[in-house]
């Protein structure tokens, strides 16, 4: 923590300085560059959607602000973990942050929203889902509130499910002792099916995999691959149960000491980063599948009457999703499915 506590103090040094220079007349017209970059850190390494996210944006801004605003981007926890980041963000210390959106659950009760099992049929709709206006109008207002504003949403597909046991029906899920991040929600949903969900640090993954001390685990295809989690696994089943999303936030007390220029620049840059950082996790995806495969683990997609059952068991966990969240949020989540499901 005495480490973190320097890097920030260096941080809040260059913001000061940045801040000098934007007083001294770049907050009235972008004739002028920073001395020093703004900050965006992420937790994740640099081959990652969630560091391609952060890079496309910080490029965006300085082309969109023809080199005037300058952000560099900090990978890997070099500026802290996941919660030492949100916390820096909301103090202003690390203006911009990068990251899935289940560690802000501490934070934003109400984001357990995007923890709700067997939502969205595709990708698509799920995107479809968090650029809803109306949603996103509210679900803007949560970070607000908390200090922070949300510039946008990529993600890095669907989660699904590695196992050594073949799923050909509900059954074979009971005991299963899968591996879970330290989510109450996520817990409570592979419970539903009857598995044994077991919390643990994503480095002791392959080993527990490797030593039997657990049956199972479930990420993102592009967290499976980097970590090699497929070695240790015959199938990958996709269950596709929870869409991986990955938040662009933004201290809101610096978004509010920027001049309405240099936040129309940072909110075109986000939403061009989003639809970047969204094209590329489809084509990774892609190729990471291809890369499993190849290895010798085998790809199954659940059966129609299996996905059915799969989705009727999620929904018992939905009314404390919904208590979480409220039930306005809950109720537009879900209403964005209207035209895909009818």
């Amino acid at each position: 923590m005495k480490s973190n506590r320097i890097k920030y103090k260096k941080l809040s040094l260059i913001l000061l300085s940045s801040a000098v220079l934007l007083m001294s007349g770049c907050s009235s017209q972008q004739d002028e560059v920073q001395r020093y970059a703004w900050p965006v850190a992420t937790a994740s390494p640099e081959d990652t959607v969630t560091h391609i996210f952060a890079q496309r944006f910080a490029d965006e801004v300085s082309r969109l602000s023809n080199g005037s605003m300058k952000i560099e981007v900090y990978p890997n926890s070099t500026l802290g973990g996941d919660r030492e980041l949100l916390e820096s963000c909301a103090s202003g210390d690390i203006p911009f942050v990068v990251q899935n959106t289940a560690p802000q659950v501490a934070f934003m009760p109400e984001i357990s929203i995007f923890d709700l099992p067997c939502a969205f049929d595709d990708i698509q709709s799920a995107r479809a889902a968090v650029d809803d206006p109306y949603f996103y109008s509210m679900i803007e207002e949560v970070y607000i509130k908390s200090g922070y504003r949300v510039l946008g949403f990529a993600d890095q597909g669907f989660r699904v499910m590695s196992t050594n046991r073949e799923i050909d029906n509900m059954i074979d899920f009971k005991g299963l002792k899968i591996r879970t991040m330290e989510n109450p929600n996520h817990i409570r949903f592979w419970k539903a099916l009857s598995a044994n969900p077991t919390p643990m640090s994503f480095n002791e993954v392959y080993v527990g995999l490797q030593q039997g001390t657990i049956d199972a685990q479930e990420n993102p295809y592009e967290v499976i691959a980097s970590g090699r989690l497929h070695e240790q696994q015959k199938y990958i089943i996709e269950t596709n149960h929870v869409p991986h999303y990955i938040s662009l936030i933004v201290s809101d007390e610096f978004y509010q000491g920027l001049d309405p220029d240099q936040q129309k620049i940072i909110e075109e840059a986000s939403e061009s980063a989003r639809d970047f950082a969204r094209n590329a996790s489809d084509e990774r995806v892609k190729q990471k599948i291809s890369d499993i495969s190849s290895d010798g683990t085998m790809i199954i997609s659940l059966p129609e009457n299996i996905k059915e059952e799969f989705k009727k068991s999620a929904e018992s966990v939905y009314p404390e999703i919904e208590r979480q969240s409220g039930s306005e949020i809950y109720r537009a989540y879900l209403d964005t499915r209207k035209d895909t499901r009818g």
